[in-house]
This record gives C-alpha cells, structure tokens and sequence, in this order.
C-alpha cells in the first residue's frame, strides 16, 4: 500500500512540475496583439483611412518638441510600413519599406561610398505630409501633401554594428554618425 501511495505522489508531483514548466515556457512564434483601447479614435481614423488594410503590431505614445505623436509599426498586404500621427489626428509621416533594388542609384552609391563594407539590412523610403492638397500615387490626401523626405536605412558594419542613417533623395546624408545638423 505505502508503494502504491508513493507511486501516485511521485506521478502527481512529476504532473504538476511537467505542467507548470508548460506553463511557464514562452510560446514561440505568437505575437500578442497589441491594445489599441488606449488610442484616440481620431488618431486610428488617420491610420485607417490612410492605410485602409493596416494590420498594427506595434504603437507607442511620444512627445516631439511638445508634440504629443502615436508613433505605428504596421504591415499592410504583406509589406512594413510605420506611421507618426499627431493626437489631432494628422499624419506627421509615414515610411514604406522597399528593396535595395528600388533604391536610387544616387542614394545607393552615397550610402556605398561612405559605408564600403556594410550590409543594407533595411530601407524605409520616408514621406512627409505637409499642409495642402495633393493627389501622389494614386492616392487623394486630403489632409496634406505627401513629398519623398529621404531613406531611412539600417546597415549592419563588418564588426556586427547595427548603424541607421537617413539619406536624401539627392544622396545626401540627413543624419546619422558624423552627419552635421
């Protein structure tokens, strides 16, 4: 009896450790969705009608020069896009990722020359909404005009070094290191 007790014990124990260490273990692969209650509905109006199919992974509340901004990381029919929106609602800026291929070869060769040996590991085109109406790519904003700012890029140095700069579309380096403002 005492044998047949202590083999119970032993396999309810072994169960309970086995499922809290379940339990415990992060799953892999799922992402949480992120709670967008606390987004002014103004704001995800902006985000939605811009971007009609935005699917959010990530968003965050900023302040820029007393500019209180909801800064997106989205994707949209498969592809990355990030947004800043002012808390009345304005697109402040949005960016697109693109290959290196759809690149311009000004913007290309600058980033080549100063950084050789890098790897382009991520290019965002940026563009700027200002005040104005104007009709770009198919899309009627409303709000504002959009304009090609520059590329945001993100290059990896042969040391494993992650450096991000942004580079007009004339080739100019707008920031990052050694970049004078």
């Amino acid at each position: 009896m005492f044998l047949r007790r202590r083999n119970w014990l032993a396999a309810g124990l072994l169960t309970v450790v086995l499922a809290g260490f379940l339990l415990a273990m992060p799953t892999a692969g799922v992402q949480k969705k992120p709670n967008l209650d606390k987004i002014p509905k103004i704001v995800m109006d902006a985000l939605k009608a811009r971007f009609h199919k935005a699917e959010i992974d990530k968003w965050s509340k900023e302040k820029e020069g007393g500019i209180v901004i909801y800064d997106f990381e989205f994707k949209q029919e498969g592809q990355k896009f990030e947004a800043d929106i002012k808390e009345d609602g304005t697109i402040h800026n949005w960016e697109r990722e693109i290959s290196v291929k759809d690149l311009p070869e000004i913007v290309r060769k600058a980033v080549e020359a100063k950084y050789s040996k890098a790897t382009l590991k991520e290019i965002m085109a940026i563009t700027a909404v200002t005040g104005g109406k104007e009709e770009l790519e198919g899309y009627e904003i409303l709000l504002g005009k959009e304009e090609l700012e520059g590329y945001e890029i993100l290059l990896e140095t042969v040391r494993k070094r992650e450096i991000e700069v942004t580079v007009a579309p004339d080739g100019k380096f707008l920031e990052g290191p050694g970049v004078k403002r």
